[in-house]
């Protein structure tokens, strides 16, 4: 770990000097307590190789970030590499390659290293305590510029630079799946009309101590670096802060403040607060760093114009927009519908506390003027069943992404099922629902039915079923009893879709003595050892027999009659990652409900136009 003395150093070094943004790379900050090491040495090659290692593993990863330890005993390397999130794999490759060829020379062969660059940080010592997660003790305070600002309110700038740093701390932690974050602040004073942010985490933080880090160097920013101070930077192996008055990331900010235009829907906030029977100030307060300008929304997307509209249901309308250069689906509930303003404001709640890649990320919403509106990132494929029941769009749907959306699918359930800060059932899970992006990978979408539950919860009883008939568990239409395990049985009518690219019946129950559900027909097959004759026709004989006879299986696990029966979504992940199978019990009888469509029910629908 690098030492006290060291930290202490490289705060008091930076934070007295300014460095201009082209100074010389890298920036390093070189221990002393940790000893030094020879030319040739075993612990010289083992620096190299790992350096070279990360710089591999972290241009080849998501996240821009790797870790690892080289070497055993005294010659044994502890190093990591986190890359800028803006930056592409060839940027942090070359940044990586910067390390390889500084790493020695640049600290005289000191084993505690830090250096740091514009694209990326790199720490290397002979100790690996500053890898532990938890741990920022090589942060390393830097002076963008020298000069000050031009304006004569100081006192102004540095609100204005406190509130974009904890705007894009709150827009990295709540609403990126890499902890990451860009920002801008525009204002009128024309000594700081423009002022830029980033805030970073290293992936292997959780999304609470992502927070507590980024609040921590906040907490700082002011006692560290001058008042009318330009820019600074506070780099760390586990979170990063930086704010200039000039741009210096690629793309577009993530995050624009100022939100002054939106100050009427602060005040419907406020009111929809005070409604009776929605959730908790608390609960509002964690999304209002998300409120977006109606004005903004309507240029978005040309006024809502009909040729952007992507999607229709008994919700109201999904348009496609452009958001500061980033491309949204805009949710549009039908006015005059207090249903709406319900679902809204529940899965506003909700999502705005879900952070995970099989989840579809809420970008903003809006409530002014009688409008509201969720904006949520664009999925450039639509959904799940634009493809799997079209007879020429389920050919691009070959075995292997479909079972790449089963297993993403399940991966998003068991998180909110279980991984999650708060449990959460979706209660509406269906192949519309599943949103697809640019590389067919799902997200879970479409929140308005579903119902946060304590830890120690097993179901729910309500009155009113909302849903969607033929996704509904028979205890659910019945009795109004839903939890976990409802989920875990429309994930298995999912399953079975995806399997034999057949929708179930629209009805919840067949009415008709001589007709046969899907799931029957799908059971006997499985039961005779025919089961090949139900997959997919379109997949021809390409796929995998035992991926296919493992996901039928858990299919017909998860439509068991008895939630108590059905597995739990962690159980079916390990399913679907092992070489095991599970004994079906006894074929049921033919469920004595029969309901018709004439009954009665609400249902939720997004369908996604292929635009």
């Amino acid at each position: 770990m690098l030492r006290r003395s060291l930290v202490a150093h490289a705060v008091l070094l930076f934070a007295a000097v300014a460095l201009p943004l082209a100074a010389a790379q890298p920036w390093p900050v070189c221990g002393t307590s940790g000893g030094n090491y020879t030319a040739g040495s075993t612990y010289e090659s083992n620096l190299l190789r790992l350096a070279s290692t990360l710089r591999a593993n972290a241009s080849a990863s998501p996240t821009l970030f790797a870790s690892g330890v080289r070497g055993v005993g005294p010659d044994a390397v502890y190093g990591l590499l986190l890359c800028r999130g803006d930056m592409n794999p060839s940027d942090c490759f070359d940044c990586g390659t910067n390390v390889w060829r500084d790493a020695g020379p640049t600290c005289n062969r000191t084993k505690d290293a830090i250096l740091v660059y514009n694209q990326c940080y790199a720490q290397f010592s002979d100790r690996g305590d500053f890898l532990a997660a938890t741990n920022n003790s090589g942060e390393v305070s830097l002076l963008i510029s020298g000069t000050n600002i031009t304006s004569t309110d100081v006192a102004g700038y540095d609100r204005a630079v406190t509130e974009l740093l904890n705007a894009t701390v709150r827009y990295a932690v709540e609403n990126s799946t890499k902890l990451f974050a860009t920002g801008q602040r525009v204002g009128n004073d024309t000594g700081f009309s423009n002022i830029y942010s980033m805030a970073q985490c290293s992936p292997d933080l959780s999304p609470a101590q992502c927070r507590s880090c980024l609040d921590g160097l906040v907490g700082q920013w002011w006692k560290t670096f001058p008042l009318n101070g330009k820019g600074a930077r506070v780099a760390g192996p586990r979170c990063y802060l930086r704010s200039e008055l000039g741009p210096f990331y690629t793309g577009n900010p993530m995050v624009r403040l100022p939100v002054k235009a939106d100050e009427l829907t602060q005040r419907r906030l406020a009111k929809a607060e005070r409604h009776p029977g929605t959730d908790t100030n608390e609960d509002f307060e964690s999304v209002k760093s998300t409120l977006l300008s109606l004005a903004s929304l309507q240029v978005a997307t040309d006024n809502f114009h009909e040729s952007n509209k992507i999607g229709e249901g008994g919700f109201g309308a999904v348009y496609k927009g452009i958001l500061h250069g980033q491309e949204v689906a805009v949710k549009r509930m039908a006015k005059g519908s207090n249903q709406g303003l319900e679902e809204l404001k529940n899965e506003l709640v909700l999502v705005a506390k879900l952070h995970h890649r099989n989840l579809v990320r809420l970008v903003g919403f809006c409530l002014d003027e009688g409008e509201r509106l969720l904006i949520y990132e664009y999925m450039s494929n639509k959904s799940l069943d634009t493809f799997l029941f079209d007879a020429e769009q389920k050919r691009k749907l070959d075995w292997a992404v479909r079972f790449k959306i089963i297993e993403g699918i399940a991966r998003g359930l068991q998180y909110l099922h279980q991984d999650s800060q708060k449990k959460i059932v979706h209660r509406d899970m269906k192949a519309s629902n599943i949103l697809l992006d640019a590389d067919m990978n799902p997200k879970i979408g479409d929140f308005g039915l579903a119902r946060l539950f304590g830890q120690d919860q097993t179901r729910e009883v309500t009155s009113r079923i909302a849903g969607t008939f033929g996704y509904m568990p028979p205890e659910y239409v019945l009795r109004g009893q839903y939890s976990t395990k409802s989920d875990v049985f429309s994930f298995g009518i999912l399953v079975i879709e995806i399997v034999t690219g057949r929708r179930r019946n629209s009805g919840p129950y067949l009415s008709e003595q001589n007709d046969e559900d899907i799931l029957s027909i799908v059971r006997r097959h499985w039961e005779e050892g025919a089961i090949a004759e139900m997959i997919d026709h379109s997949l021809g004989r390409n796929y995998s027999e035992t991926e296919v006879l493992k996901c039928v299986n858990i299919g017909l696990l998860c439509v068991q009659q008895n939630p108590v029966d059905r597995p739990t979504m962690a159980d079916v992940m390990i399913l679907l990652n092992s070489d095991t199978t599970c004994t079906m019990p006894a074929l049921a009888p033919r469920p004595a409900y029969l309901i018709d469509g004439t009954s009665g029910y609400s249902q939720t629908v997004t369908q996604w136009s292929g635009r």
